[in-house]
């Protein structure tokens, strides 16, 4: 388990902290007494969080966790948003640079969500905008915005990662469902006993790609998620363009040449 340093918090935002080790980024909620919500602050400082890593050539891949609480994230901070439209008379998504964190989205590194509690509303929607996803056993999952009058339009993503009917009723009910069923469907990688366990395997998974050559690991995450958006015919166009790179690369050469002579590769990035 990744351990704080003080000097590597983000000191202007305590709500969420940011640390780097071996070419790995840590962002965590660290709001446990608010079951991990999400205030206005919290929304911004993973905003700030994305551009962060994207930023930052030593970053090769992203853990998203949260203070342990028993909740990875309980969604949007309902207390708050009663709080500033009573007292200012504005909705709180008004304050967020990035309500939908759609800045999440463009980042060209793999982001693996280490969820060591249940999960609900906007804590779904940072889960399914991460490339992968470690969960918690016995923990529950649900898309519950029709139960408090707000929506969900960035659960639109998921389709293309459980079936139809499983989402319809997420989204319909509001009901909070087992992980388990989740994970049955591929929507986890994988699932484990302790939130320790939960950690161990996000950074397994952190440190295996960040073995990987960096120009493909970058094409192989934006192929994947091109044919998402164009289809089955675009998607194979698309990714050929995005792999021309990588086959043009350095490293497209250290790869063989560092097998031929039974060694580890020394990726350079171009």
């Amino acid at each position: 388990m990744l351990e704080f340093k003080e000097e590597d918090v983000v000191a202007e935002n305590e709500q969420v902290r940011y640390f780097v080790e071996d070419g790995i980024a840590t962002v965590t909620i660290d709001r446990p007494e608010r079951k991990n919500a999400l205030s206005v602050e919290a929304m911004n400082g993973l905003t700030d969080a994305w551009s962060r890593v994207e930023a930052d050539a030593s970053v090769r891949a992203i853990i998203l966790t949260s203070a342990d609480c028993g909740v990875f994230c309980a969604g949007l901070d309902l207390k708050q948003a009663a709080e500033i439209r009573a007292r200012d008379g504005v909705d709180i998504l008004t304050l967020m640079r990035d309500p939908m964190q759609h800045a999440m989205q463009k980042v060209s590194k793999p982001i693996i969500a280490a969820m060591t509690g249940s999960l609900m509303a906007g804590g779904m929607m940072l889960a399914l905008k991460c490339d992968l996803r470690v969960g918690l056993r016995g923990t529950r999952a649900g898309i519950t915005e029709v139960k408090m009058g707000r929506g969900s339009p960035w659960a639109v993503p998921m389709l293309w990662m459980v079936p139809q009917s499983l989402l319809m009723e997420m989204v319909l009910t509001g009901e909070m469902i087992a992980i388990e069923r989740l994970a049955e469907q591929g929507f986890l990688s994988s699932l484990e006993d302790t939130p320790k366990a939960v950690r161990e395997r996000a950074l397994g998974l952190a440190r295996k790609i960040v073995e990987g050559a960096p120009l493909s690991v970058k094409a192989a995450k934006a192929s994947v998620l091109a044919a998402m958006d164009l289809g089955l015919a675009q998607g194979l166009i698309a990714a050929e363009q995005l792999h021309a790179e990588v086959y043009a690369s350095l490293d497209a050469i250290e790869g063989p040449k560092a097998f031929a002579e039974k060694r580890k590769p020394v990726w350079q990035g171009r």
